[in-house]
């Protein structure tokens, strides 16, 4: 603690301090004498002030370096791709399509779900143990639309998917003549149940399709 005391001596009896400053006065003869308190104090008063500047950065890259460690830990095993896991269950056909087949081959195919009249969803064995989901066109035909343009093209694309729903219900259902279809994860085929040598023509006759050789379609309307 700094402190100012001023205090009047006689100038004859004024001792030479070398901490003082002295200021003389002619004319009252009095010297002014400031004397500075350097006391300081005691030692047990003194609390070091805390230095975080360099205790942080440690400490977080310590964090750091456990979260790294941490999330190597957690990490999941690479997948282990067996031929088991192939035939666990069956793939679909959208990343493979026709490609997927032989065309020169016959398939056992199960219905999973009639579309509409041309279109049938089915599980095809492909290999012994290994199956493949996917769309199945009926070749050479098109039939109505559920999603109708007009009110007489859905009561025919009704009638039509009933149709194709009571031929393959007769079970012994196959695929053959495979290809690829203009649309993704679609093929093509050529198809025939226990009851009927082919489902299309099966359909032409009942006059719930056309014939189709690709391109624009007609209208129902």
């Amino acid at each position: 603690m700094l402190t100012l005391r001023t205090r009047r001596l006689d100038r004859q009896t004024d001792e030479y301090n070398p901490i003082a400053c002295c200021n003389s006065n002619e004319r009252t003869g009095v010297t002014r004498r400031v004397t500075h308190d350097l006391s300081f104090p005691p030692a047990h008063h003194w609390r070091p002030e805390p230095r975080l500047g360099g205790v942080l950065p440690i400490v977080g890259l310590i964090f750091g370096l456990g979260l790294g460690v941490g999330a190597l830990v957690r990490q999941p095993p690479p997948p282990v791709h067996s031929a088991a896991a192939w035939t666990d269950r069956p793939f679909s056909a959208w990343k493979h399509g026709a490609a997927a087949f032989d065309p020169q081959r016959i398939y056992a195919a199960e219905v999973l779900r009639v579309i509409d009249g041309d279109t049938f969803w089915a599980r095809v064995r492909v290999w012994p143990g290994l199956d493949v989901d996917t769309k199945v066109r009926l070749r050479a035909i098109d039939a109505p639309e559920l999603h109708a343009r007009c009110a007489r093209e859905f009561l025919q694309a009704e009638a039509a998917r009933t149709a194709l729903a009571r031929i393959l219900s007769a079970g012994g259902v196959t695929i053959s003549q495979i290809g690829q279809d203009k649309y993704r994860g679609r093929i093509d085929a050529t198809v025939t149940t226990r009851d009927t040598a082919d489902v299309s023509t099966a359909l032409l006759r009942g006059g719930f399709a056309r014939s189709y050789g690709g391109g624009r379609r007609g209208t129902w309307c």
